[in-house]
């Protein structure tokens, strides 16, 4: 019985892109990327690969080499943890320290590069502006200092926010974000928060809390001021236990979905694919 493909059946030559993380059961967009193969025509396919932390450096060693292997899109944990393993960065991917993607290039002589990038922040800010949120001259709140933080803060004042308060369970990790953003945005009013922002107009979780429904909530929307907007990075539902409580406040929210739907086509020609 044959496979079905986006080109309508797995062969020898249909380019293979994996989704790494650990959970991988949240996972979103493999569906939203086929859908896009589809569409195209590609002879292209991305399936997950559930990889633990304790495995993940043994799996790069041995990713490259597999020569249908087009490239990986990375989430969590393993955005920062990649860094070590890509033998070229871009722009962005160097600037926030964190990697989203990854691409295989032939090196020579066998060898294969492991070019990395990220588009996490250019993502989400494309997102919210496509949904209509105008960024510039916002006070912005964020919750999270890891991978996709760093992308989406940096990503955010490059839209001209006006300030930006970083909460994190580890303060010394929001501090590093914070003092790497005034290095290269001293424009930026860059602040600590707390758990309970009060005077932000965009509100962000940029954390894995929401994955499961026991989850804490990364921050309270509770004091935010009528007509801000809760914005998620979590995919695996569209209404997050942070998204319910906010909506049931009457604020505007913003699914973590709309991050997904801008990145696919980038990744897709960031591999090559289209």
């Amino acid at each position: 019985m044959a496979i079905a493909s986006n080109t309508g059946v797995i062969s020898g030559k249909t380019r293979v892109v994996a989704i790494v993380a650990d959970p991988i059961g949240h996972v979103r967009t493999p569906q939203a990327f086929n859908a896009l193969m589809a569409q195209r025509g590609v002879d292209a396919v991305m399936v997950p690969f559930h990889v633990l932390p304790q495995d993940f450096a043994s799996f790069m060693a041995a990713a490259p080499h597999i020569r249908s292997l087009a490239g990986l899109v990375v989430t969590i944990p393993f955005k920062e943890t990649i860094l070590s393993h890509c033998t070229e960065l871009s722009d962005a991917a160097r600037r926030v320290g964190a990697v989203n993607i990854v691409r295989f290039a032939d090196a020579g002589n066998g060898a294969r590069s492991v070019i990395g990038s990220n588009f996490d922040g250019a993502g989400f800010v494309g997102g919210l502006l496509a949904q209509g949120h105008e960024l510039a001259a916002r006070r912005v709140y964020l919750a999270g200092a890891g991978g996709a933080a760093k992308a989406i803060a940096h990503a955010l004042a490059e839209q001209g926010i006006a300030a930006l308060g970083i909460h994190n369970r580890s303060a010394e990790r929001a501090e590093q974000l914070a003092q790497d953003l005034r290095a290269h945005h001293p424009q930026l009013q860059v602040h600590l928060a707390d758990a309970a922002p009060t005077d932000y107009t965009l509100a962000i979780n940029s954390t894995s809390l929401g994955l499961n429904e026991s989850d804490a909530l990364p921050f309270s929307p509770d004091h935010l001021p009528a007509g801000a907007v809760v914005a998620e990075a979590v995919m695996k539902t569209d209404v997050t236990p942070l998204l319910a409580r906010a909506g049931a406040r009457g604020l505007t929210v913003h699914f973590g979905r709309h991050m997904m739907e801008v990145q696919i086509e980038r990744m897709a020609q960031f591999l090559n694919l289209i």
